[in-house]
């Protein structure tokens, strides 16, 4: 019988790719750095084949074959977690690791509620959480990285399951005295003719806002790009302009200590939705649906 690899090399080899350093690799998996190298080369001679680059120092550095193992060893692994996952549902839904993913313009609004209330519905689950734009964590999502998240919709999620929770609606964040403090609700056709401040690059806020106020201006807000909607409040306190702020957020106290005049959007962009994302191989999905109304009381409540 042809012997092969154990989950943990398989580990070691996607640690190693994602972080492209031993000794991060190693942390990451628990153990040290020495075991992890060992670990790589009984591997490499197991199947009789150079994996990492010698000649390239300390540095992490895949052989041609080794980058064309990845693949098949993320496959592997993830094939080899399904397996628990599925009599780990069946004994006990909505228990065990979480690995949950959250973008920066949820997270910090939405995890202070969101995390007592999954402690009291779900007291067996663990969870990890990560913060990043939607284009990371989707990316770790397909590459069994992460195994939810929660994200604003609508996005392009590539293959990943996705469920909408709740609408989050827009609020047009004005410095005092400006023009538009005068009217009740803004259209987006009012907001045409204004500075649009907006997050970086990467942000699905950023597109969002864009969608609000005309793609064809985005080269105005260019050089006016935040990495936080906390900053994205300062700059209109400033004078800098106008932007759009989810009232997930508002609600959450973002614009508190500040002047800003706060009026509701309309139009066709003037909203987003508070949504779910998943693989769509998963056998937790039932696990994941359940966890839709707990996310949409938060929200509520928030």
């Amino acid at each position: 019988m042809t012997p092969l690899p154990t989950s943990q090399q398989l580990r070691y080899l996607l640690a190693l790719d994602e972080l492209r350093h031993f000794g991060r690799a190693a942390a990451a998996c628990a153990v040290t750095q020495s075991t992890l190298s060992a670990g790589v080369l009984a591997l490499e001679r197991q199947l009789d084949a150079a994996i990492l680059d010698r000649d390239a120092g300390r540095r992490v550095v895949f052989t041609a074959l080794g980058e064309s193992l990845l693949g098949p060893a993320r496959n592997a692994l993830q094939a080899l977690e399904a397996v628990v996952e599925t009599a780990n549902a069946a004994r006990a839904p909505m228990s065990g690791r979480l690995r949950l993913g959250v973008i920066p313009t949820i997270g910090p609004f939405l995890l202070p509620l969101l995390m007592p209330a999954l402690r009291e519905a779900f007291p067996q689950l663990r969870l990890f959480l990560r913060e990043d734009t939607t284009p990371q964590l989707l990316d770790r999502l397909a590459s069994n990285r992460l195994d939810l998240v929660i994200l604003a919709l609508p996005c392009t999620c590539g293959t990943a399951e996705t469920l909408s929770v709740l609408r989050d609606d827009f609020l047009v964040a004005l410095p005092p005295n400006h023009r538009l403090a005068a009217m009740a609700t803004i259209d987006e056709a009012a907001l045409q003719s204004e500075r649009m401040l907006l997050l970086e690059d990467g942000h699905c806020l950023r597109d969002q806002a864009l969608a609000a106020c005309g793609r064809m201006r985005q080269h105005e807000a260019d050089g006016f790009a935040a990495t936080t909607l906390h900053t994205l409040v300062q700059m209109v306190a400033g004078g800098l302009g106008v932007t759009l702020l989810p009232r997930l957020a508002v609600n959450a106290g973002v614009t508190q200590g500040t002047e800003l005049v706060l009026r509701p959007l309309s139009g066709d962009h003037a909203w987003r939705t508070v949504g779910l994302a998943w693989r769509p191989d998963t056998s937790r999905a039932a696990d994941y649906r359940a966890l839709a109304p707990v996310l949409a009381k938060a929200c509520r409540d928030s």
